[in-house]
């Protein structure tokens, strides 16, 4: 079963999680130096599930695509995957999928007092703070990036 796109915006993609099939792919499970090449391994008899791996909570968690640059600071690059848990309490200095005024964004949340702030990781975006005027939901916690290199 493919992943349904649930959403498509301007900032982020957003898939359903398919968990109900396994991929056992090949598992190192020795460092892998940066450094100077380490002696090659003949054979890897371990093998790693990335469903149960990274999902914690599989009704609760959805991939979301982005697309932009707000995060780059954050090491979250345009086209990287996100994986969002919805059971995640939002917390100070999470970054998290949110819906404000018709529109999904992927942002650090800052939490003050009685203040939200949606914070970008790159200096040529602006914050947005968060008003009673706004429709604004935090949506999920992002859990994990995968890289799209």
């Amino acid at each position: 079963m493919t992943p349904l796109q649930l959403h498509t915006g301007s900032m982020i993609d957003i898939f359903s999680a398919n968990t109900e099939t396994s991929l056992e792919l090949p598992f190192i499970n020795s460092a892998i130096s940066a450094g100077f090449p380490s002696p090659a391994l003949d054979f890897i008899d371990l093998s790693i599930d990335l469903n149960k791996h990274l999902i914690k909570n599989p009704a609760a968690t959805f991939y979301g695509r982005v697309k932009g640059v707000s995060l780059i600071n954050a090491g979250i690059n345009d086209g990287d995957l996100l994986i969002i848990d919805r059971s995640v309490e939002p917390s100070n200095g999470k970054i998290a999928v949110c819906y404000i005024d018709g529109e999904f964004t992927a942002k650090r949340i800052k939490i003050l007092k009685q203040e939200v702030w949606l914070m970008p990781e790159n200096e040529n975006y602006q914050s947005i703070k968060v008003s009673k005027e706004n429709d604004f939901l935090i949506w999920g916690i992002v859990t994990h990036v995968i890289k799209n290199v």
